[in-house]
């Protein structure tokens, strides 16, 4: 066995070995989140009609149904500084992966998929140096924990070279910023869950929120502010997808002569994109509310799975490139 192959060999188990620590940390970090939002005490407005009763200001904190501010959260400070670590640790692995075949790590599922949550949580942390985003975290890293999962157990598969229709350097314009958008559809994601959730509470009487409905009622920022995060960062990344879009067109020409040629890969991409566009516009028309929208963008979502979970794995055409 030659030095460069048991260099490569070495560099992949070390991927392997970052990977590894990486979801571990990221266990840690997602218990932590969780304990967080566990603890949360809930919002109470009683002491507002007792004060008032017994002749003090009626205006108080608690009249506004808005608990004293908390202390810094211990469980989430650690939960945030464990997600640096593991994000760190991620994204050496993704970087040791592609080392060890001397190419971008992004020539099937396995690959994608490191990419893809490396992505996920660059953008988290970079958006949480901004503001606070504790209240997220349990949602962001949980799903980054269970694509990993997925990644290492269905995924997997041994580093390789490409195959010689990825030996492009539209490989690395194309995929990237696919991966990129997907990653911040994936955020969105989760925040447009937490939009419903808390929407449905507001809505809720008082008397009914109790128990978890009052700490989550709590934790989260309110309706508005979360369908705002929401919309921000579809914005964000629509953009990205038409340019996956487009610039898989212009290597399609160059790989296969045809700009479109109805590959299932091709015609999904189509679908997330035109799904999305129904979301945006609906956002900006009179007569669609925030919620009915949001069932869009959860619709777009989907078909992202789709697309990644089914069309990768069972479809055969062109683009059959999961490495399974």
């Amino acid at each position: 066995m030659s030095n460069e192959i048991l260099t490569n060999e070495t560099l992949a188990s070390y991927s392997n070995l970052s990977l590894y620590s990486a979801m571990a940390v990221f266990t840690i970090a997602m218990i932590s989140f969780a304990v967080d939002l566990a603890g949360v005490a809930p919002k109470v407005a009683a002491p507002a009609r007792e004060l008032a009763g017994a002749g003090g200001p009626a205006t108080t904190e608690a009249t506004a149904g808005v608990a004293p501010a908390p202390r810094r959260r211990k469980a989430a400070g650690i939960g945030m500084s464990l997600s640096w670590l593991g994000a760190a640790l991620l994204v050496a692995a993704t970087a040791l992966r592609g080392l060890s075949v001397e190419r971008p790590p992004l020539g099937n599922m396995y690959e994608f998929s490191l990419v893809g949550c490396s992505f996920v949580m660059v953008v988290f942390l970079g958006l949480s140096t901004r503001r606070d985003l504790r209240w997220l975290g349990l949602f962001v890293v949980g799903p980054v924990l269970l694509t990993l999962g997925l990644a290492t157990t269905v995924f997997y598969t041994q580093a390789s070279q490409l195959l010689p229709s990825l030996k492009s350097y539209w490989l690395v314009i194309h995929v990237t910023v696919a991966t990129l958008s997907v990653a911040i559809f994936t955020i969105a994601f989760s925040v447009t869950i937490l939009y419903l959730v808390m929407s449905w509470l507001e809505a809720l009487p008082a008397e009914q929120l109790t128990g978890m409905r009052a700490k989550v009622h709590t934790a989260l920022p309110s309706a508005r502010q979360l369908d705002r995060t929401a919309y921000g960062l579809h914005i964000v990344a629509f953009p990205l997808w038409t340019f996956t879009l487009i610039a898989g067109a212009i290597w399609a020409e160059q790989a296969w002569g045809h700009y479109w040629n109805w590959d299932p890969k091709e015609v999904w991409t189509f679908v997330i994109w035109v799904v999305y566009a129904a979301y945006l516009h609906a956002r900006a028309t009179t007569g669609w509310s925030a919620r009915r929208a949001a069932y869009l963008a959860l619709a777009g979502y989907g078909c992202i799975l789709v697309n990644y979970m089914v069309v990768n794995v069972f479809f055969v055409g062109q683009h059959s490139y999961s490495g399974m």
